[in-house]
């Protein structure tokens, strides 16, 4: 399958190098194609790799993944063109944090979410909000934290929805362990889990950790 991935950071060249190693066809999307970033990632991962702008990315793939940070989500997808996201699977792994003079801020929070702001401005796209409450190598690899940790999903479209939990699967995260909470309007409540992760973060002294559900019935 041919895969978006826009954004050049961390998140994107794990989830991007992920999907080649899976033997997927992956472009990492960028503001301009000769990002340095992108190039040198396209270079060390080999032919089924390449990169462009952000809307080249976008009309190669058959399904695209928003992994630019929160507070740019919108320009990015904007630079995309709703022309290539209409009808396509988007899977939206971002978080709207910042830290504001030492301190994390989240915005929008608890009325809105990035998800949802994704899912309005382009309503042809299907939105999925997944993985975003686990570090980037957890997302590619979820055997790094032992036990049976959960991964959360959230998007008005049932077949989205399957198809990224199929992806997930190929991930290493079994469809049992991958819970659906419902709508995008969830997307508020797993991008407001991103303080109690960065705190978690902090005593723990690392990022390679999950949550796990468990219940009494």
């Amino acid at each position: 399958m041919r895969y978006a991935v826009l954004g050049t950071g961390q998140v994107g060249r794990t989830l991007g190098g992920r999907l080649v190693e899976l033997g997927h066809e992956v472009r990492l999307g960028s503001r301009t194609p000769d990002n340095t970033a992108a190039v040198q990632w396209s270079a060390a991962a080999g032919p089924r790799a390449g990169t462009g702008t952000f809307a080249q990315a976008a009309a190669f793939g058959e399904v695209v993944v928003n992994a630019v940070g929160g507070r740019v989500a919108l320009a990015a997808l904007e630079a995309a063109g709703a022309a290539n996201l209409g009808g396509k699977v988007l899977v939206d792994v971002c978080n709207p944090l910042a830290f504001e003079e030492g301190e994390l801020r989240l915005s929008p929070v608890e009325s809105d979410s990035v998800g949802e702001q994704i899912q309005r401005a382009f309503p042809h796209a299907r939105v999925v909000k997944a993985l975003n409450t686990v570090n980037c190598r957890v997302m590619v690899e979820p055997g790094l934290v032992p036990g049976e940790h959960q991964v959360f999903v959230c998007g008005n479209d049932a077949d989205a929805k399957r198809r990224v939990t199929e992806l997930l699967g190929e991930f290493g995260w079994p469809a049992d362990r991958v819970l659906d909470l419902g709508g995008i309007r969830a997307a508020r409540s797993v991008e407001m889990y991103l303080p109690l992760w960065v705190d978690l973060m902090r005593k723990l002294g690392h990022a390679e950790f999950n949550v796990q559900v468990r219940t009494a019935r």
